[in-house]
């Protein structure tokens, strides 16, 4: 983290990778005095999402395509720092179910981390990459994106995103589903806007216009649609109610995808534009909207204002965490109890080699690891690791939210059940550590505790505890040592050393 911090602050390069559904883009921009200033940008048009079987897995063309992308902008990369890049991938890596055996061939094209992030986090970072592109203002602004394979919708006002959402529909996914065979007539247009409409019911009533007092669309089918608007003779970057309907009308009338020539639709956009244009007239309908302004900004943007923030101490994902703890109702004090001995173990057991990023992850895993209270106390633990993996969670990543569930789920009870599942030897030392610090304060007060010291060695940990400490504490001493016990059999072990100084 140090580095990425040295690479903000020395106003060096910052890339963000959008793998969407239709398109891959990369970003690259330089901050100056808050802002980001674009020096360069790539896409490729990869259409991912047409990759998609019914079966919910990616064929070896689409995948072979992403490979061959990803490898050319990992050599646009060569040279960045590790923490000066961030890649996410949207929905058809959200969906297809043989994306996670396929992201370590991308990664290693790329050369950096990719996070597969959830609809509402895409959402948020939408709103974020938006909202700082447009003049500041008090009203409260709708902003669309309808990308290749999902539709964002969010009302926010300046940078704070109000409400969220995301359906599964977009330019691809619609294309693919209602114009396959290359035809565009008029009733599989209608069933089109059916099926749109049909999404957008649910969310209706929150997103009418007495919510909002400005519509922004963002994404490539939103500035397609203006530009073709603009050259029939319509205002430069809008989109209006009369407008859209004047091109639908001239798309049913060229009748075939193949030969839509609209005027200032690029040739990329062809194959995918009557799907998109079917989702933005529901969108228009069904919210009530007659006129829109669009803006070159979005997702990329918003990930890399997220970086920033998070830099600058503005990490979304800790008021994520403060929020959980809020909506669960945890004990706070106990929970800093459980952190602050946690990160005492890990410090001890790795001293200068200790990694940020692990030690923000098991102070995380340290303030939620009783949200599963809330539910019942009997298999809390199971509840906790099944809420973080599946909530909601601004900032997070899939990925990280995975993580973090499987080092609660550790907290208590046999081990046995993560042998199959913890891969990297580094989470293991996590893993002890949120366990002793939950077992030792079993009390739930404050305790005064004696140096706790954890010495490694090949495939085993020592932890060395006070021998007086253990004869005054017998219940804290039959618990280190049915916990020393639950090791034996994994890939490392515990053995509990009483000293009698404590002294280093």
């Amino acid at each position: 983290m140090a580095g990425v911090q040295d690479v903000l602050t020395d106003l060096s390069m910052v890339a963000a990778v959008d793998l969407g559904s239709n398109s891959f883009r990369l970003q690259i921009s330089r901050l100056v005095d808050g802002q980001f200033y674009s020096l360069d940008a790539l896409k490729e048009s990869v259409r991912l999402g047409a990759g998609l079987g019914p079966d919910k897995r990616l064929d070896d063309d689409s995948w072979a395509r992403a490979l061959q992308c990803l490898s050319r902008f990992g050599e646009r990369l060569r040279g960045f720092a590790p923490g000066s890049v961030r890649a996410v991938g949207t929905n058809t890596l959200r969906v297809a179910k043989n994306a996670p055996v396929l992201l370590a061939q991308a990664e290693a094209a790329l050369g950096f981390p990719i996070e597969i992030i959830a609809g509402h986090e895409e959402a948020r970072l939408i709103y974020l990459g938006v909202s700082h592109a447009l003049p500041r203002s008090n009203e409260r602004r709708l902003v669309v994106d309808i990308g290749g394979g999902s539709t964002e919708l969010i009302i926010g006002n300046r940078y704070k995103p109000l409400r969220l959402e995301s359906l599964y529909m977009g330019c691809v996914s619609h294309t693919r589903r209602f114009f396959e065979d290359g035809r565009i007539t008029a009733k599989a247009f209608r069933s089109a806007e059916l099926a749109a409409a049909t999404e957008l019911q649910t969310i209706r009533t929150e997103f009418d216009p007495g919510q909002w007092s400005q519509a922004i669309g963002s994404s490539g089918t939103a500035r397609a649609i203006a530009e073709v608007i603009e050259q029939m003779g319509g205002a430069t970057g809008q989109i209006s109610l009369q407008g859209l309907e004047h091109v639908r009308e001239l798309v049913l009338s060229q009748g075939e995808l193949r030969r839509l020539n609209l005027p200032g639709l690029r040739e990329d956009r062809v194959p995918v534009f009557a799907g998109g244009l079917a989702i933005m007239v529901s969108v228009f309908r069904e919210l009530g909207i007659t006129d829109m302004a669009t803006t070159d900004s979005g997702l990329r943007e918003g990930v890399l204002y997220d970086m920033l923030g998070r830099f600058e101490h503005k990490d979304a994902r800790e008021a994520t965490v403060r929020q959980m703890m809020r909506r669960y109702h945890v004990d706070q004090a106990q929970a800093a109890r459980v952190e602050s001995l946690a990160l005492q173990l890990y410090e001890e057991a790795l001293g200068t080699r200790a990694d940020d990023s692990d030690r923000q992850r098991l102070a995380w895993s340290a303030s939620l690891h009783e949200v599963g209270l809330s539910i019942a106390y009997s298999g809390y633990h199971k509840h906790t690791a099944y809420i973080v993996q599946n909530a909601d969670m601004p900032g997070f990543s899939r990925s990280e939210q995975q993580q973090l569930g499987l080092l609660l789920l550790a907290q208590r009870g046999g081990l046995g059940k993560l042998l199959s599942v913890v891969r990297n030897p580094k989470d293991w030392l996590l893993i002890l550590c949120l366990r002793l610090a939950v077992l030792l304060h079993r009390g739930r007060a404050d305790l005064h505790l004696p140096h706790l010291r954890i010495r490694a060695r090949e495939q085993e940990w020592v932890l060395e505890l006070n021998a007086e400490w253990c004869a005054a504490n017998a219940l804290s001493q039959a618990n280190l040592e049915a916990e020393q016990q639950g090791w034996d059999g994994g890939p490392f072990r515990l053995r509990i050393k009483k000293v009698r100084s404590t002294a280093r």
